[in-house]
């Protein structure tokens, strides 16, 4: 039986993975949920898991950066949106990883090799090495601009023009002075590789704090952000966005 935490920022996700978990219950067995990096830190370090499904794409303190303020590293299996090749390389370091969405099939196959993973063979420092490896890769891949559709011709926009990012159905939808634009591009994938003057403030939408103007405390722990685009916008961040914006705002 392994003890289990559940690390994500997203609700869903987290009811989700727990739902496909019940069907391994004589294996499995959740102890506490976290939906951020440094709650799931004080919980690592508290109750000493056996087992963590780790999300890597969190605000505030990312599943990598967590990893590297442990105490206690458990077994971990990584569920991403990253791209699969990317996390091959944590195989033989972690057990394994999870391209979301999540499919019960797959983690089928992630339970029964966690139940043949041999603990001493994780090596931490090995994991650490491989965060930060993959952690450069994402640094060199940066973007300078971005193809965006206009009418029926794709167009380049620089990154700097660009104010804020805003998903909508099937597409994400650039906000810049010169008018909205569209990519097919999602935000998770825009987040992996956009400057560091990017942030992401709702599960919908990604700001360029170098348009900010003014932000102000909000209700339920939320901020609203006033962003100078030819005339104000104003945005109102997400409630699990919260660490995020206060470590930008210390920055």
């Amino acid at each position: 039986m392994f003890n289990t935490i559940i690390i994500d920022d997203e609700l869903p996700a987290r009811l989700h993975l727990k739902k496909l978990l019940s069907h391994f219950s004589k294996d499995i067995k959740v102890i506490a949920e976290a939906q951020s990096g440094s709650e799931a830190r004080d919980l690592i370090n508290t109750l000493q898991p056996d087992l963590v499904f780790l999300d890597i794409e969190m605000p505030g303190l990312t599943g990598f950066q967590l990893l590297e303020k442990l105490q206690h590293m458990p077994l971990i299996v990584f569920c991403t949106a990253y791209d699969q090749y990317s996390l091959q390389a944590f195989e033989t370091n972690s057990v394994d990883y999870l391209v979301k969405p999540v499919r019960l099939e797959r983690l089928q196959k992630t339970i029964e090799k966690t139940k043949r993973f041999n603990p001493s063979t994780n090596n931490t420092h090995k994991i650490l090495d491989l965060v930060r490896e993959l952690t450069e890769k994402k640094e060199e891949k940066e973007m300078v601009s971005l193809a965006v559709k206009k009418d029926d011709k794709l167009i380049f926009i620089k990154l700097e023009d660009i104010t804020y990012f805003e998903a909508d159905e099937r597409y994400v939808l650039v906000h810049s002075p010169k008018g909205k634009f569209l990519t097919e591009q999602s935000l998770a994938k825009l987040e992996l590789r956009l400057p560091n003057y990017f942030l992401r403030i709702h599960r919908s939408i990604i700001i360029n704090t170098k348009y900010v103007e003014e932000i102000q405390k909000y209700f339920n722990s939320r901020y609203t952000i006033k962003l100078n685009n030819k005339g104000v916008v104003q945005i109102t961040s997400g409630r699990s966005y919260l660490q995020a914006i206060k470590n930008w705002i210390e920055m």
